[in-house]
């Protein structure tokens, strides 16, 4: 085992390579369904075996969660894999989507690798060391107004209960067009968190939390000098109700649009 965790970024970072590979070399030719509109490819099955075989053979003594497989190995110090984060936009030809991986130890991210394949731009960070953009360090949005803030919102709720979880985007959504800038889904954590971290975004309110969806992006942008919260504004971590990542300067702001958008819904 390696002795730092920066000393197992270069096998994260061949982890995403070798699921970047596969997926820009492959159309999806199989879409199946998991629940109400939620779909698998074979591509992701695809991605998730090859890079769970790689990563059991690089670290074995670390565990495996991935969002088509489940949980192998330990849970003490875990790998949180999404091979294909925006299925959707993939199955229907759009470039929005990527690969996630996170090392997680206790409740946090420890380590990140993420790739946007079609994007072209990979990135990565360790816990304490910065956040980078291939090897570009980068930083969050200096915004302090929301009227200059552009903020992406997560995909609707599907599934039993969808109905009144949506009732809260609906009303986030209202608030949001009123006062911000503009206002994006692009369907995709992986995408939202990246460019909240890279300064593309000033902010993402992403309604779930599942780790293979948020721990590796959640990291980025702490490391790019963000904020990532839970919806009461408390640090978000594996155990936290909704993933909301903004910039130090819109963070007052952005709460409390989401407090008012919580009474009205």
């Amino acid at each position: 085992m390696a002795e730092t965790y920066a000393d197992l970024l270069p096998i994260a970072r061949e982890a995403v390579a070798i699921a970047r590979r596969i997926i820009v070399s492959r159309v999806p030719d199989t879409v199946m369904t998991k629940g109400d509109r939620d779909m698998v490819t074979d591509v992701d099955l695809r991605v998730e075996e090859a890079v769970r075989d790689f990563l059991t053979v690089e670290t074995p003594g670390v565990g495996i969660l991935g969002e088509e497989r489940g949980r192998t190995g330990g849970d003490a110090l875990w790998w949180a894999l999404d091979p294909v984060d925006g299925t959707a936009n993939l199955s229907h030809g759009s470039p929005l989507c990527g690969v996630s991986l996170a090392l997680v130890e206790g409740d946090q991210g420890v380590l990140a690798a993420l790739d946007l394949p079609f994007v072209g731009t990979s990135y990565s960070a360790v816990t304490g060391g910065g956040a980078y953009a291939g090897d570009e360090r980068i930083a969050v949005s200096g915004a302090t107004e929301l009227i200059d803030a552009m903020v992406s919102v997560g995909d609707f709720a599907v599934g039993p209960g969808a109905g009144p979880k949506n009732r809260l985007r609906l009303a986030l959504l209202a608030r949001l067009g009123e006062r911000a800038q503009r206002v994006r889904m692009f369907g995709s954590a992986a995408i939202d968190l990246t460019w909240v971290a890279h300064g593309k975004l000033e902010a993402c309110v992403i309604l779930s939390n599942l780790p293979w969806d948020t721990m590796a992006g959640a990291l980025l942008v702490r490391e790019a000098g963000g904020l990532t919260l839970d919806l009461d504004g408390t640090p978000h971590t594996t155990a936290s109700a909704a993933t909301i990542a903004v910039c130090p300067g819109l963070r007052d702001t952005l709460m409390d649009v989401l407090r008012e958008a919580a009474a009205a819904s």
